[in-house]
């Protein structure tokens, strides 16, 4: 028994001694707080567009309690940033805040940013202020890039337009393209909301434009959102529509970069790349593709199925980080209409061992002239011709023929390196 009564007076004691110490405020000048960051880095942003939440801490190590006399924005809201301090949004300000000796708060930090005049991103910024009750005055500062876009929502082309923008396009819903109706875009960025894409029914014809995901934020510090697949839907031309032809474009982060279906494709210049699909998905279909690059894909790089295909100097690069179960990097087959492929001055390589999977029949028509492929050596090589085959020795990592894999970063350049035994062929996008 008196063990307990003991035991129950000294926690009683420090418990006591806590509140007193805790309870102590100063009014010091050199009691100052601690951030865990003097300036708040937010990723760039589409005006009129909410950003993500960012937050930091502040903590009090100075010794002594300190109170917060307010803590309000510099410009009182005219810069769009909103603030959240220990639970409580500032209107335009909080008053009377209290941080105790060893403990902290947490902020969090939004922004809507304004329309302006520019068409490039403009720094936005405003300072959030912390005046303490000794008059001390400490700040951080928010910052961010605001962009002007257009906003589209549910768009449905019936008659046939060409769009040319200076200013980015922000696509909610989607883009459909009637049967009567020809799409033409020409040096445009579309930036595609979550599910968002292009179904067509028609024509598209792109020329010099980037279609992909509409977040600018980060995943993490080192990893942009526009480097994770599956950002959007995709492009799909629908079944006996009168096709897409893509010049000098760039289509990535999608879940299927293009989806054909008995239709004609032609692309040239161009490239798809990171998706959580297949890059190029065509069935039954007139294919042209020449001097482009589809790579790292989750699905095939390139599937054919019973297509009429003609690839010219093309690069097909299955390096998808993601997945060990990622597919080929060149698939076709037969389907219900003849096969044929011409494949020439093509390089098709990837991490596996064999990255090519090719089914014929009696029907089909096929030929590699000038390739590197990465596949098994044929017993018939009738119908390839000057070939570099490369073995699963030769370049497991794509490091001597590109100028960079960076999985970690998930940065890739697939121009070829000088060192490639592609380069000097004159192998693959030139």
């Amino acid at each position: 028994m008196i063990k307990r009564l003991f035991f129950f007076f000294i926690v009683a004691l420090a418990l006591l001694t806590a509140c007193s110490d805790n309870d102590s405020f100063t009014t010091d000048r050199n009691h100052r707080l601690t951030f865990t960051t003097d300036t708040v880095r937010m990723d760039t942003l589409f005006a009129t567009i909410p950003s993500s939440t960012y937050s930091f801490w502040v903590h009090n190590k100075s010794g002594d309690g300190l109170r917060l006399r307010s803590v309000r924005l510099e410009r009182s809201g005219q810069s769009g940033f909103r603030v959240n301090v220990d639970g409580t949004f500032l209107n335009p300000v909080t008053n009377n805040l209290e941080i105790r000796e060893g403990d902290s708060i947490r902020v969090f930090v939004e922004v809507t940013a304004f329309e302006n005049a520019s068409a490039e991103p403009q720094l936005i910024e405003d300072n959030l202020l912390f005046t303490l009750e000794s008059g001390v005055e400490q700040k951080v500062n928010l910052r961010t890039y605001s962009w002007n876009a257009d906003q589209w929502r549910d768009v449905e082309i019936t008659e046939s337009k060409t769009i040319e923008s200076s200013k980015p396009i922000v696509v909610y819903g989607g883009i459909s393209v009637a049967a009567t109706a020809t799409l033409t875009i020409k040096n445009t960025e579309l930036y595609f909301h979550d599910g968002a894409g292009i179904t067509v029914e028609g024509a598209l014809v792109a020329e010099n434009s980037l279609f992909r995901g509409d977040r600018l934020d980060h995943m993490f510090d080192y990893l942009p959102y526009d480097r994770i697949s599956g950002q959007w839907q995709g492009i799909t031309i629908k079944p006996h529509a009168d096709g897409c032809q893509l010049t000098d474009c760039e289509i990535r982060n999608a879940c299927d970069g293009l989806v054909a279906d008995t239709t004609t494709v032609e692309l040239y210049g161009s490239t798809i790349h990171n998706c959580k699909g297949s890059g190029l998905w065509a069935h039954d279909s007139e294919v042209t593709v020449s001097n482009c690059v589809l790579s790292n894909t989750l699905k095939d790089c390139m599937t054919l199925l019973g297509c009429q295909t003609d690839l010219d100097h093309v690069t097909l690069a299955q390096f998808y980080p993601l997945s060990a179960n990622r597919g080929f990097a060149l698939r076709f087959e037969p389907s219900e209409q003849p096969f044929t492929l011409t494949c020439t001055n093509t390089l098709v390589t990837g991490y596996a061992e064999d990255v090519v999977d090719g089914e014929v029949d009696e029907n089909s028509k096929y030929s590699f002239t000038n390739c590197l492929l990465r596949t098994v050596i044929p017993d018939d090589t009738q119908f390839f011709k000057d070939i570099i085959w490369e073995k699963k020795d030769d370049e497991i990592q794509g490091t001597k023929h590109f100028v960079l894999i960076d999985d970690r970063n998930m940065i890739y350049d697939f121009r070829l390196k000088e060192e490639s035994p592609a380069y000097e062929k004159k192998i693959g996008k030139q």
